[in-house]
């Protein structure tokens, strides 16, 4: 747990947060999370929460969950936590069986949860502060996909940033409709010329473990039924152009599609991929610490040619378990003839800390 010692009334005046803790002056000065140098060459950050009863912040991929103290007897919470160099992080109050954003960070993640960045983390211009009751513009344009290979239906979205172009097919599409704003990020970058037109396609997952575990099925269904829908729908789209962005299970999902399906697969945006997954990794107390480089490691060795591939691959610098896995895939896939752009992200295996590497690592994967 990275939680500092706390002292007095000056733990908040250190912060720049003046008045008597509770009041209606001191309240009316707050803001998002403030952070201050810990000497150390990280930060400590305080959080603070109004309300009568205790509440717990917790983060995601980020410490174990903080409990807040009270300041006297007043309605003010706060908690003073030790965060590292260069960290954006989602966080949201937890009391009892309910959930919160923070009323006071304009930054939110959905209706519960906000986001965090400590001072020298890289900005990410093209996406705004929303609250967390702001709400996401969805297209209009959507697909219902009956499919035949993977059974059930679902509603896909389809969005043309700029008038449409290349199919950029986002894993975990409701993520990105619904949690953060990639509508309105993508149409940003491509007005600022930092990406060239292109058509979101939004694909909810009904079973991440099930769909996105290198398994043939889903890609069959996207080759064979979304994107003929896709192409006959009245959105400008061009889906022979595709990539595919996934994060998690979803960029493990990418690559897989990439190796297997190399005519439908040639661009790939990859943040945090799950390349620790191996058949067994479901029944393992500990996933994480099987294979370096699991099952994708493994089918690289066997000699795959990837000369016609793109991919860009991200993860956050503080994911210190996946860095290894992450490392040796790749590494494989530049020796297998890939074409590879390898970043790290101030970020846990956080969706905010992915954002920005979204955008930039989808118009790499486009410019040849």
């Amino acid at each position: 747990m990275h939680v500092a010692a706390a002292g007095g009334e000056d733990v908040f005046t250190g912060f720049g947060w003046s008045g008597t803790p509770g009041t209606e002056g001191f309240w009316a000065g707050v803001g998002a999370p403030a952070s201050v140098p810990d000497g150390t060459g990280g930060w400590r950050t305080l959080f603070l929460w109004r309300g009568p009863s205790p509440v717990t912040v917790e983060f995601e991929s980020w410490s174990e969950p903080v409990p807040l103290r009270r300041w006297a007897c007043s309605d003010c919470w706060y908690a003073e936590v030790r965060l590292p160099a260069r960290l954006r992080v989602t966080y949201r109050f937890v009391a009892g069986e309910a959930s919160y954003a923070d009323p006071f960070n304009p930054d939110g993640a959905g209706g519960d949860r906000s986001v965090a960045a400590t001072p020298d983390a890289p900005k990410q211009p093209h996406w705004p502060l929303l609250g967390a009751d702001a709400v996401l513009p969805v297209p209009r344009a959507r697909l219902r996909w009956a499919s035949e290979r993977l059974g059930g239906r679902r509603t896909v979205r389809i969005h043309p940033a700029g008038g449409g172009g290349p199919v950029v097919l986002l894993l975990d599409g409701d993520d990105w409709l619904y949690l953060h704003p990639a509508v309105t990020a993508f149409d940003s970058a491509v007005a600022a010329g930092e990406l060239p037109p292109v058509t979101l396609v939004f694909l909810p997952a009904k079973d991440r473990a099930a769909e996105f575990t290198c398994r043939p099925e889903l890609w069959e269904a996207v080759r064979d039924e979304l994107l003929p829908l896709v192409a006959e729908s009245e959105v400008p789209a061009d889906p022979e152009r595709l990539v595919v962005a996934g994060q998690s299970l979803g960029g493990l999902s990418a690559v897989y599609a990439a190796l297997e399906f190399p005519g439908l697969v040639s661009r790939v945006a990859c943040q945090s991929g799950s390349f620790w997954w191996t058949r067994d990794a479901s029944t393992s107390s500990d996933p994480l610490g099987g294979p370096v480089g699991g099952a994708i490691a493994d089918r690289l060795r066997e000699g795959a040619d990837l000369s016609g591939l793109r991919v860009a691959f991200d993860v956050g610098e503080h994911e210190t378990r996946m860095l290894p896995h992450c490392g040796l895939v790749e590494s494989l896939a530049e020796q297998a003839g890939a074409a590879v752009r390898v970043s790290r992200s101030a970020s846990g295996h956080d969706r905010a800390g992915w954002r920005h590497a979204l955008l930039r690592d989808v118009g790499w994967a486009l410019r040849a």
